[in-house]
């Protein structure tokens, strides 16, 4: 279907009102969508252009057109995309490319980023991190042209993290760090080097002596009381809030959710965690509550899987955790409070599992912490235990 004709146009547009409405676009704003797929396909059939002929150039022409004649509303490229996608959806134009990399630097990056991503199993924005770093050690000590890791050697390794380091705090070094040490041990697996040149990646020297910093569960149930749950927006931002809440969820673990992964009957959920392994834990009855109501009653009728969902067109899967940290935000904000980020909710539930005499090894599980010594830092935070080992001041006679 090229809709190089005026009948090939209107058949090109049949089903786009009704494909928005199902998107959850207003009839109003469906209606305005599908008069700009109508003056974009007469404006192709005067120029003898079919719709994947279409070229950048091409776009910036109609659109000019448009503010030229006067046109109140959607003047710019962007006011395309919803067209755009639908005759993918439809094969009439097909998927925006991907530029391969190129360049011995660019093909590098890409393969190691694959390899974090599909081997190491690591979240996008963790290995989108290490990229970066992997991209400045590459154009500080190997070069743009070629890749000459042969010749590396540790010294340039400790001029790196000394030279990179000095600017930062102690955690974003501490991240550079092992960034870099992942870097080289990847390197070394692949056989791009001989000698084993994490070994000479030097330790952030310093420590933090803070506690983890939790919120007192005052402020948790102001938190969750502030949801306005005879809306739809209030029920799922509540379900959201009892997740990271009650189970301590990083914000990815709650977008990866999928209706499946919640176990009715069993009362469990199913957690895509670090590293792509899958947890079963326990659904706590106001937790299961929480998300029964939105789904039963809020969660719009949509194919897509993904368990929470925008609510403004295009309704479709919540993409990525800044969603989160703004339903946080809100929450924050109309309880009187300053701003928490999720993972300071993860200590609040660990420090209150801690106070109700929870083991550590228990925590861990729930929080999935690979290593109990992660762990064991939530013991320094209570304070009542710990009084019990003091001993006393010595006073002199």
């Amino acid at each position: 279907m090229r809709l190089c004709d005026e009948r090939g146009l209107l058949s090109g547009l049949n089903g786009f009102r009704d494909h928005l409405l199902g998107l959850g676009y207003s009839a109003s704003a469906a209606n305005k969508q599908h008069q700009l797929g109508v003056h974009l396909g007469r404006w192709l059939v005067l120029r003898s252009k079919a719709i994947d002929e279409l070229r950048p150039d091409d776009v910036v022409d109609f659109f000019e057109l448009r503010r030229a004649e006067g046109r109140s509303n959607l003047l710019t490229p962007r006011s395309l995309e919803p067209l755009l996608a639908y005759l993918r959806q439809l094969g009439v134009i097909e998927q925006p490319t991907v530029r391969a990399p190129s360049g011995a630097v660019e093909i590098f990056l890409a393969e190691y980023q694959g390899f974090l991503l599909h081997e190491r199993g690591i979240v996008e924005g963790t290995a989108h991190f290490y990229v970066y770093v992997a991209r400045l050690f590459v154009s500080e000590h190997i070069g743009a042209e070629e890749l000459g890791w042969s010749e590396l050697r540790a010294g340039e390794v400790t001029d790196f993290v000394r030279r990179t380091c000095s600017t930062r705090g102690l955690s974003s070094s501490r991240q550079v760090v092992s960034a870099l040490r992942c870097l080289l041990r990847y390197l070394r697996l692949e056989g791009l080097v001989e000698l084993d040149l994490d070994a000479a990646v030097l330790s952030v020297a310093g420590s933090s002596a803070a506690l983890p910093r939790g919120i007192t569960p005052g402020e948790v149930k102001s938190l969750l009381s502030t949801c306005q749950r005879e809306t739809p927006l209030g029920r799922r931002d509540y379900a959201i809030l009892m997740l990271l809440c009650r189970l301590g969820l990083r914000g990815g673990e709650v977008i990866g959710l999928r209706l499946e992964d919640v176990d009715w009957r069993a009362g469990e959920i199913e957690l895509l965690r670090k590293g792509g392994a899958r947890h079963r834990l326990p659904l706590p009855d106001d937790v299961g509550e929480a998300l029964a109501e939105y789904v039963s009653r809020t969660r719009p009728q949509v194919s897509c899987r993904a368990l929470f969902l925008r609510h403004v067109a295009p309704i479709g899967p919540i993409a990525e955790t800044g969603t989160i940290r703004a339903v946080l935000e809100r929450a924050c904000r109309r309880a009187g409070i300053a701003y928490v980020n999720p993972h300071r909710l993860r200590h609040s539930l660990a420090s209150e599992m801690l106070a109700l005499g929870l083991a550590l090894r228990d925590i861990g599980q729930v929080l999935d912490h690979r290593d109990s010594a992660v762990t064991s830092t939530y013991a320094r935070v209570d304070l009542a235990a710990l009084s019990q080992l003091a001993c006393p001041w010595p006073v002199a006679r």
